[in-house]
């Protein structure tokens, strides 16, 4: 084997083992489960993965510094307005760079609706396939299956197609 294609498999294997979790969710019909995780909200309080269930959830992993994470925040904002009454959920989770007191100040003066969680480990950004870039976002089904995932802005009208599709499932 020439060094090239040496070196063409092994930037082949290494993006195949970055993408995996994209992988599974893209392959042979089936959707992953979300990873069991704890989210701590901003009031204290913690919801689980498992809380997740029942309802169609965005999980929408954001900085304040994050540009197109600010830009799509009225996007997420009304899109949950949109469809909350039709047992659709958000929750923002912070990733752990981002100073606590940013988050809160963003989340008050933006009166965002949902939930908002701090990461302040980086584990919940681990267990949800080592999210590294933002906003990185997630559509989990009512079974707590991811169905999709977003690396960057979505495309709103295609994810409010999905979202009418998920919300219609028994």
């Amino acid at each position: 084997m020439s060094s090239v294609s040496s070196a063409v498999c092994r930037i082949t294997l290494a993006s195949a083992l970055v993408l995996g979790t994209l992988a599974g969710l893209a392959g042979c019909g089936g959707a992953q489960l979300a990873p069991e995780s704890t989210f701590v909200l901003l009031d204290g309080s913690k919801k689980t993965t498992a809380d997740l269930k029942g309802k169609v959830t965005l999980v929408n992993f954001w900085a304040t510094s994050c540009v197109t994470c600010v830009a799509e925040m009225p996007k997420i904002i009304s899109t949950y307005n949109k469809y909350q009454s039709q047992g659709y959920d958000t929750l923002a989770v912070a990733m752990s760079y981002d100073p606590p007191s940013y988050v809160v100040n963003y989340a008050e003066t933006r009166k965002l609706p949902f939930k908002v969680a701090i990461d302040n480990t980086g584990a919940v950004a681990k267990a949800w396939g080592d999210v590294q870039l933002t906003p990185t976002t997630y559509v989990v089904n009512k079974r707590g299956e991811i169905v999709k995932q977003y690396v960057g802005e979505p495309d709103f009208a295609a994810l409010h197609q999905l979202i009418e599709k998920l919300l219609a499932e028994t």
